[in-house]
């Protein structure tokens, strides 16, 4: 029976990976370096990286392997390079939902119009200009703006560096798309209209269903809590980042082909097993939709989602263990912590033995007495 694909019961579950030659991930704050804890050395690996591997997947499934009915339910709310205001807006949009009091205004004057055509490539979806050009037929151009945008959305409109040299050079344009924008005015707060872009956000996102998000960062769709929670992965042992020297016989200009090579930096570990947990809530995925066919594509995610996300720095990372603990009622029968002592892995430090491959460690996994109305389901061993 398959009990870990069941939506309406608790599943509590370990995650074992591991790389090899290679930064599993890096550090922004620390040169890209691979995280670690600076008082055990052992090797971190963030929730929202493991997330991101998941997301990708997903994303890629739905491109090349899901039917159409299927694609539409398992769109990627934070996508690489996405805007989350844009896909909120999605919702409103499929749902009729007014965006705001739109203001639009008729363009005659050249030295507005003429500038506004170069401005045209960088105004935001919330503003809709229709253009008058010799070819077009048309007797006037306009702007309309939807008045949806937050005050730091158009602060940071207004602070591209082509818009603002754009109204540096014409304050008449300025003016227009200012007095444009107060004309303009948000839509009445409407709690129904937020629930029913919430609803439509939750039946069409795959990661909001399964992770929640935040989705009031400008047009109003709440809050969601996922049902499904990661923790940060940490490493068995601790690991030894390393700062490499790499070189390269071309040269970027031509300035420096007398120098023959040029030097660049790789960051890596030579070997860590990491460690993560995760937690499915029954409760929170009856709010957002979860079905068992999301909890399979999570299985299946956190089995295959390493094989699209190689590249050299990476090194080769693997799937080495996913241990689920299914409960038989949405409550649990167990603490999670306490289910988790069942998969233990002993250190090879304390042995003094320096890891260098998976094989060196040994996974002891207890079954015996398990709690009445717990199933453990070996998703992957080694």
């Amino acid at each position: 029976m398959t009990y870990h694909l069941n939506p309406n019961v608790r599943h509590d579950f370990v995650l074992l990976f591991d790389v090899v030659d290679g930064n599993p991930n890096g550090d922004p704050d620390g040169g890209n370096m691979p995280r670690t804890d600076v008082e055990t050395s052992q090797g971190l690996v963030t929730d929202v990286s493991l997330k991101r591997k998941i997301r990708n997947y997903i994303a890629t499934y739905a491109e090349y392997e899901a039917t159409e009915a299927e694609r539409a339910q398992l769109k990627v709310f934070v996508e690489h390079r996405g805007v989350l205001n844009d896909q909120i807006r999605r919702a409103y949009i499929a749902e009729n939902i007014p965006v705001g009091k739109s203001a639009k205004e008729v363009v005659k004057d050249d030295k507005v119009l003429s500038p506004l055509r170069e401005l045209k490539a960088y105004l935001p979806n919330a503003f809709t200009f229709v253009d008058n050009d010799e070819d077009s037929g048309e007797v006037d151009a306009t702007l309309e703006y939807s008045g949806e945008l937050s005050e730091d959305e158009l602060k940071e409109f207004y602070a591209l560096d082509e818009v603002t040299e754009l109204f540096s050079q014409n304050k008449v344009l300025s003016k227009f798309i200012k007095d444009l924008v107060k004309k303009a005015g948000k839509p009445e707060k409407n709690r129904a209209n937020a629930e029913k872009a919430q609803k439509w956000m939750c039946q069409n996102f795959y990661d909001v269903r399964m992770f929640g998000a935040v989705m009031s960062t400008g047009l109003n769709a709440g809050q969601v809590r996922g049902a499904m929670q990661l923790t940060f992965a940490r490493s068995i042992d601790p690991v030894q980042p390393q700062d490499l020297a790499i070189t390269r016989v071309a040269v970027t200009d031509a300035k420096d082909r007398e120098k023959l090579q040029t030097i660049g930096r790789k960051t890596m570990i030579p070997y860590g097993l990491y460690r993560g947990y995760g937690f499915y809530s029954p409760h929170l995925a009856s709010q957002t939709g979860v079905t068992q066919r999301d909890l399979e594509l999570f299985w299946e995610a956190l089995v295959k989602m390493w094989e699209f996300d190689r590249s050299a720095s990476r090194g080769m990372m693997a799937p080495r263990g996913i241990y689920i603990f299914s409960h038989d009622n949405k409550l649990g029968r167990a603490p999670a912590h306490e289910l988790f002592k069942r998969i233990q892995i002993p250190s090879l430090q304390n042995q003094g033995i320096v890891s260098r491959q998976f094989s060196d460690y040994t996974i002891q996994v207890n079954e015996a007495e398990m709690p009445e109305g717990v199933h453990l389901t070996r998703l992957i061993e080694g």
